[in-house]
C-alpha cells in the first residue's frame, strides 16, 4: 500500500495556516510615549531637554506640558508656530562667520547648556556645531525671529544659495525631519539632485505656511 500524500492546494489557494507566520505583519500603530494611547498622523511631540530627544505625545499630554515649568521643565511641548523674516540678509562673510560648511542649517538654544547649537545636513545625518556667540549676535541680533525663539522647542532654519538667504522660525521637530529626509535621499559629497529637490520642496512649503514678522525699530 503506497503512503498517503497530501493533495496540493489548488492554484490561487495558499495554505493560510503557514502564511500567518511567514507573511509580514502590519506595522504597529504609534502610541503616546507617556500614556500609551494610540496616535493619529500629525501628532504632537515633546522635547526631553535633558536627553535632547523627541517624544511622541497625544493631545492631552501635549497640553499638560505646554505650560511653563510643567514636569519640572524637563519636558516641553513643541509649539506649532511658523514665522519668517524676509528682511534678514546674510552675505558670504556673515555665513562664513557662523562656521557652517554647507548652504543650509538650523539653530536652536539648548537650555541645559545655555548656548546656541547649529545642526546641518550631511551624509551621516545631522552634524552639530557651536556658532561663536559674537558671530550669532552680529548675524541674527537684529532679527525679530531670534528674540522670539523659544529654547529647545523651536529652531531658526536658514538657507543661503546664489546670494539669496531665507530664514524661518519653525518647530524643532520639523527641522529634524528635514535633515532626516535629506539624509534619506543623500548621494555623493554634495547631496545630489534628489536631496536638493527635497530641500527646495520643503522651503516652498515653508514660504506658503509661514507668517511674516515685521520689524518695528529693530524689535519684534
Amino acid at each position: 500500500m503506497s503512503p498517503s500524500r497530501t493533495a496540493p492546494a489548488p492554484p490561487g489557494r495558499e495554505r493560510t495556516g503557514l502564511r500567518r507566520f511567514t507573511a509580514p505583519r502590519p506595522p504597529e500603530p504609534e502610541r503616546c510615549e507617556l500614556c500609551g494611547v494610540g496616535l493619529a498622523a500629525g501628532h504632537r511631540h515633546l522635547v526631553d531637554a535633558e536627553q535632547r530627544s523627541l517624544t511622541c505625545a497625544c493631545v492631552p499630554c501635549a497640553l499638560l506640558f505646554d505650560r511653563p515649568g510643567a514636569g519640572s521643565g524637563r519636558f516641553r511641548t513643541v509649539p506649532d508656530r511658523w514665522l519668517t523674516d524676509p528682511e534678514l540678509r546674510l552675505d558670504a562673510a556673515a555665513w562664513e562667520s557662523l562656521a557652517i560648511p554647507v548652504g543650509v542649517a538650523f539653530f536652536f538654544r539648548n537650555s541645559v547648556l545655555d548656548r546656541m547649537v547649529a545642526l546641518y545636513p550631511s551624509p551621516a545625518g545631522a552634524t552639530e556645531g557651536e556658532p561663536d556667540p559674537a558671530a550669532w549676535e552680529a548675524v541674527f541680533g537684529g532679527s525679530p525671529l531670534a528674540a522670539l525663539l523659544q529654547p529647545d522647542v523651536e529652531a531658526l532654519l536658514v538657507r543661503r544659495s546664489e546670494g539669496r538667504s531665507d530664514c524661518y522660525l519653525l518647530p524643532v521637530d520639523a527641522a529634524y525631519e528635514l535633515v532626516g529626509r535629506m539624509r534619506l535621499h543623500w548621494q555623493g559629497f554634495d547631496g545630489g539632485a534628489e536631496a536638493r529637490a527635497e530641500l527646495a520642496g520643503f522651503f516652498d512649503r515653508l514660504a506658503e505656511r509661514a507668517t511674516v514678522v515685521r520689524r518695528e525699530g529693530g524689535r519684534p
